[in-house]
């Protein structure tokens, strides 16, 4: 059976408990800023114009992003393919939502808002890693925020590598690359690879 309407998911989920809906903020607060200051990893969803949605990941030392004001945070951006998906979304829609990982802890924390890609010279060169400025910076402003529980990430152990999945037999990405584009090989993809986890971090 399919749910269509909010009257048939609601009969099948209870209402929302007290606390999940008192606990969402429209700013970062303390607890927030400490959490994101401890964060290597952020998951970006944007989406384009006509709604079609898109996931990428950003990482980077402890505190890469910054929360510069209670409801203002900037995302340094660094190398990547290029393809520029979440920020050719954030110019046709600048609707955005992260979700901050720290290791160890089972807890996340969403942070839900608009956005913008500043490019000031000044701004980039106080996002500098290894004397190389950022390329541009996402200036995220807030509107919802508030931490998850931690059920997801406890049925998942995903903290707990004695509960890893087994590597084995599972391609790598240089494998699966060699297997999904024509006329390029493997070891030509683990060069590339190499070369650009080597030297085009930063």
């Amino acid at each position: 059976m399919e749910i269509a309407s909010l009257t048939d998911l609601r009969q099948i989920y209870e209402q929302p408990t007290e606390l999940s809906v008192r606990k969402e903020l429209d700013h970062c607060d303390k607890h927030c800023r400490d959490f994101i200051g401890r964060s290597p990893f952020v998951a970006v969803s944007t989406s384009d114009a006509d709604g079609w949605p898109d996931v990428s990941p950003r990482g980077d030392a402890p505190g890469f992003i910054s929360v510069v004001e209670d409801k203002v945070l900037h995302l340094p951006d660094r190398p990547g393919n290029n393809r520029l998906d979440s920020f050719q979304n954030i110019i046709a829609n600048p609707r955005i939502a992260l979700l901050f990982l720290v290791p160890g802890r089972l807890e996340t924390l969403r942070v839900n808002g608009t956005a913008r890609l500043l490019t000031d010279p000044a701004l980039l060169a106080r996002h500098a890693v290894r004397n190389r400025p950022a390329r541009a910076v996402v200036e995220i402003t807030a509107r919802s925020v508030y931490f998850q529980c931690g059920k997801a990430v406890v049925r998942s152990a995903v903290w707990q590598k004695e509960r890893w999945p087994s590597l084995d037999g599972l391609a790598t990405f240089a494998e699966a690359l060699a297997d999904q584009i024509k006329g390029i090989d493997k070891p030509e993809v683990e060069t590339r690879l190499e070369t650009s986890y080597r030297d085009k971090l930063y």
